[in-house]
């Protein structure tokens, strides 16, 4: 999902913000293109022109490694109208589901750990997966966190600090089912930082910028699989795995 206007970034289109001097577009497909997806429909909106044009390029002008060349890449066009509207007019242009669907502003995403999160859908019997973060990790990592679920403990979650229910954060990538949100949905939760900071504001741009640079005062960047907190619930779901 790449059509958001990035008003709270204060950069201009949100994908082509750029993160350690790299687009967080080409750092999106870049994790896409390391992992076993094999086609990405990135959707686009009247609010992101120069996202589009970056990207027709990039899918005219052939791949410059191996791992995009191993990467189909497919261009929507979509309304402009918010994150649910726009993924459904996205997924009615060819993908089938289960399809796998990510936010643009996770830089420190990386191949491996999309997989994990493909493989944590298919250890479920649900038709839909949302990964979620547990609202006190992205205040310990120094994220923003600007909206949260609660989930009793009784249903899955995870208690903190001797609280009964936990704010959990959308991740900002997820697997939806059928196109009209019927369906089970499982949830994930992860500490994972590299699932955990979503650079929405100045402050977690330069927060994902220290740690991709190693700083020594900066969370350690994790590698390998995602080390998920339990369980999960299992409900009813709903196109994106996050309510609107």
């Amino acid at each position: 999902m790449c059509g958001g206007r990035g008003t709270r970034l204060g950069d201009g289109e949100k994908p082509l913000a750029p993160v350690a001097g790299r687009p967080m577009i080409d750092r999106a497909l870049d994790a896409l293109a390391a992992s076993r997806v094999e086609t990405a429909y990135t959707a686009v909106s009247p609010h992101t022109p120069r996202t589009r044009e970056r990207l027709v390029a990039r899918r005219d002008g052939g791949a410059s490694s191996s791992a995009e060349a191993s990467l189909e890449l497919v261009v929507v066009d979509t309304p402009g109208d918010g994150y649910v509207a726009d993924l459904q007019a996205a997924l009615t242009e060819g993908p089938t589901a289960p399809t796998l669907t990510l936010a643009v502003d996770l830089p420190l995403l990386d191949g491996t750990a999309v997989d994990a999160v493909l493989d944590a859908h298919e250890a479920t019997d649900a038709d839909a997966l949302s990964v979620r973060v547990p609202a006190a990790r992205k205040r310990e990592l120094g994220a923003s966190a600007d909206a949260a679920t609660r989930y009793d403990e009784a249903e899955g979650g995870e208690a903190e600090g001797g609280n009964t229910a936990v704010d959990r954060v959308p991740a900002g990538v997820n697997v939806v089912g059928a196109l009209d949100g019927a369906g089970d949905e499982a949830v994930r939760a992860t500490r994972d930082a590299r699932l955990a900071v979503n650079v929405n504001r100045p402050e977690d741009r330069r927060l994902a910028e220290r740690i991709l640079a190693g700083d020594r005062d900066a969370p350690a960047l994790p590698s390998g699989g995602v080390d998920w907190l339990d369980a999960g619930n299992v409900g009813t779901g709903s196109p994106g795995g996050d309510p609107p």
